[in-house]
């Protein structure tokens, strides 16, 4: 959590200034068609994010076949792309300076174009600007002026054809219906049947996968945990459902906490048990996911499985699960605390903690389950 404060800190306001100083490159302009075959995306910090991505970049593949297309990532979101064929490779970044500026010594100037998919940290649009001979990215902020190209972040909008949108400049105009499925290996998957094995859970279960958790900076959409409580006594004594709580290990205590105040049995807690990819596939196995506005409700959409995303402080407009089986629950009226493309990730701005999530009650999630 801390290290994530540290490098927002260091991005909102070093990067800011380093971008100013960059930008006094526009004092002596270019040629500014965009053009060439050497193409680097730059995403990397958001799971979700990343997932609604991946249409775009199936688009931009399409559209060049002949290209080498990269990637940028950090560790967090890395294993999205693994075994992605619309890649040529996967490059991992640390986001501390030494790594950086060692990073841009030896790929400086190295791609003809880099896509810039971050809505808004400074420090992906210094990379652009070092990386690329020419630059695509959003037209807002301070980080606007290291582009060659920008575009409109449209937020009436889902946030995967907002990814599309950046294509616009090299000619490519789609519209996004669904979202990509996410690859694991066979070890991955060997390692969940064997963790689903122990637990007696089998394919002809009511499998619904839960997901209670979010983001270190994005607290205040999660789901008050005696309500979560409330759905799967409802799912388990009413469906006969196996409910399989989802999460990183930090996330664990929070899923006793929940099991404590259950009255049925067959609830499990698997957070901290699985690694990234062999969630993909543990969601996967899911009939039923419910969860947070979050990455693994995102997941949950791309491998095909029925949603029902659970919205306050944010809009479902930009961020439903994607696809017709699934249901964005958001009971809160009027504009969103949360604009990720303007940094406002923070504290819920109508009320006491986790004001907007909370309008949402047992029976609208109930009512959901009944339309599915």
């Amino acid at each position: 959590m801390e290290s994530v404060k540290i490098i927002k800190f260091l991005d909102k306001y070093f990067g800011f200034i380093i971008c100013l100083i960059l930008s006094l490159n526009k004092l002596f302009p270019k040629k500014n068609s965009i053009h060439g075959k050497k193409i680097l995306l730059v995403q990397l910090w958001g799971l979700g994010e990343t997932v609604l991505c991946l249409p775009a970049i199936k688009a931009l593949r399409e559209e060049n076949k002949e290209s080498k297309i990269d990637v940028l990532v950090t560790k967090r979101v890395k294993d999205v792309f693994y075994e992605n064929s619309d890649l040529n490779n996967i490059i991992e970044v640390a986001l501390n300076p030494l790594s950086l500026k060692l990073f841009i010594l030896k790929n400086f100037r190295k791609y003809d174009i880099v896509i810039d998919m971050e809505e808004y940290l400074n420090i992906s649009s210094i990379i652009a600007f070092f990386l690329g001979k020419k630059r695509i990215g959003y037209n807002h902020g301070i980080r606007s002026l290291l582009y060659d190209k920008t575009v409109s972040y449209n937020d009436q909008q889902h946030v995967s054809q907002t990814f599309m949108d950046l294509l616009k400049p090299l000619g490519v105009k789609k519209k996004v219906h669904k979202l990509l499925s996410l690859n694991y290996s066979s070890r991955d998957k060997k390692n969940v049947d064997s963790l689903l094995k122990k637990n007696s859970i089998s394919n002809r279960d009511f499998v619904v996968g839960f997901g209670i958790g979010l983001a270190e900076s994005v607290k205040e959409r999660m789901w008050p945990e005696e309500r979560y409580a409330q759905i799967a006594d409802y799912l388990i004594k009413n469906k006969k459902a196996k409910v399989i709580f989802m999460g990183s290990k930090n996330e664990s205590e929070i899923v006793r906490k929940i099991q404590s105040s259950m009255k049925e049995t067959g609830c499990y807690n698997f957070c901290g048990k699985t690694n990234v990819r062999e969630l993909f596939y543990l969601i996967s196995t899911c009939k039923l996911f419910i969860g947070n506005d979050s990455g693994p409700m995102h997941v949950a959409a791309a491998q095909g499985v029925k949603t029902i995303g659970l919205f306050g402080c944010n809009l479902p407009v930009r961020f439903a699960p994607l696809g017709s089986k699934n249901i964005s629950i958001r009971k809160q009226i009027g504009k969103a605390c949360i604009n990720v493309h303007k940094g406002e990730v923070g504290t819920c701005k109508n009320g006491k903690e986790n004001a907007c999530v909370k309008k949402i009650k047992v029976i609208d999630v109930i009512d959901s389950l009944k339309k599915l």
